[in-house]
């Protein structure tokens, strides 16, 4: 069978959105709440849970090609590009552009996309790749396959246009992504089967040498936003790298054919995941600050410290828990004072034994 782009209907997607009606209501409920349950922080955790989700975006998005970022080095370049830590970045310049095009994105909500914007944010996302032709389209002449899986057992899950077309391709996809804006001529008011075309589109042609997956990623986000009027905020990524082959085989049947109705099923329930993880994380953001509140005046440094570190964790929470081993590795604390911290935070409430004997290990309890 001929990939979508070799079909004569090509690019002109159909699909029926007569079984999504209740999704795509569902998501629009969400969405106002999950804006409203934001709304309802004090600024600093408003400011505090969008960062995290953003962190989570950069990170996720980038292990969805298998590049694992410092998560750290991530939520720092974030922070101080928005002006909230001071001093020089963390000198990893992965993490730094995969933070970059975060911001990049939320920055450019309302600008039209343009082969200018697309070259400026494939130099930032990728900022340290060697060997990679950055900010532009591809040239090469061998042919561009979409694979997954390890070396030596990959899986070819599509074949992109050759690069002779890739000019003429984006072209007309920009205009289409404009158009179909709010306002344009064309618009599409469900933000979210917007989101999941441009996705789709943009992916078909997979127009540059490498970095598709992330740059698709953002114009699925800059296309809800656009659609929202204000910055979505979920993570897509996050729920996409947890079902990354469920991604990648609905990706590859939605490359068969110009009828997406399942590829548009799978996104909106995708997204509607993604904005229940954005509530989780918002109600997480809540508890945090609270427990703070209620302990801050109560616990010494290691301990602050600790729970700091583990409650950058976000919703997942720490993985494994805290152990004795860990806190006296984390703060430099001798087994005595290791242990006896560990026994006033759980003294306090603050932390629940897991496990028992020699393996104990705690979860904060929020």
């Amino acid at each position: 069978m001929a990939y979508n782009w070799e079909q004569p209907d090509w690019p002109k997607f159909r699909y029926d959105l007569s079984g999504l009606q209740d999704s795509l209501l569902l998501l629009a409920e969400r969405t106002g709440r999950a804006s409203g349950l934001l709304q309802g922080l004090p600024p600093d955790a408003q400011v505090e849970a969008t960062v995290m989700i953003m962190v989570t975006e950069a990170l996720k998005t980038s292990a969805i090609e298998g590049e694992l970022l410092s998560r750290k080095a991530v939520m720092s370049s974030i922070r101080k590009n928005l002006g909230l830590e001071t001093g020089a970045l963390s000198g990893d310049t992965r993490a730094e552009g995969a933070a970059a095009l975060m911001l990049a994105v939320r920055n450019t909500i309302e600008t039209p996309l343009s082969k200018d914007l697309l070259f400026a944010w494939h130099r930032t996302v990728m900022a340290g790749h060697r060997h990679v032709a950055i900010g532009q389209w591809r040239t090469d002449a061998e042919p561009m396959q979409v694979v997954s899986d390890a070396y030596g057992h990959e899986k070819v899950h599509f074949e992109a246009p050759p690069s002779s077309r890739v000019q003429s391709e984006m072209a007309r996809f920009i205009h289409w992504f404009n158009e179909t804006a709010p306002g344009g001529r064309k618009a599409i008011q469900k933000a979210a089967l917007r989101s999941a075309i441009a996705h789709l589109h943009f992916e078909s042609i997979h127009p540059f040498e490498d970095g598709n997956g992330r740059i698709g990623r953002a114009l699925s986000e800059k296309a809800l936003s656009q659609g929202l009027g204000r910055p979505a905020l979920l993570s897509l990524s996050n729920t996409i790298e947890a079902k990354r082959r469920d991604y990648y085989d609905a990706l590859k049947e939605a490359h068969q054919s110009n009828e997406i109705t399942p590829w548009v099923t799978w996104f909106v329930h995708m997204t509607l995941e993604a904005q229940a993880q954005a509530e989780a994380q918002i109600d997480f953001t809540l508890k945090k600050a609270r427990l703070f509140d209620r302990h801050r005046n109560e616990l010494n440094e290691r301990q602050l410290h600790i729970l700091t570190r583990m409650l950058e964790e976000g919703p997942g929470g720490f993985e494994g828990g805290m152990s004795a081993k860990k806190y006296m590795s984390i703060t430099g604390a001798s087994k005595a004072t290791a242990t006896r911290d560990l026994q006033d935070l759980t003294t306090k409430g603050i932390f629940e034994p897991i496990g028992g004997g020699r393996s104990t290990g705690y979860k904060i309890n929020l």
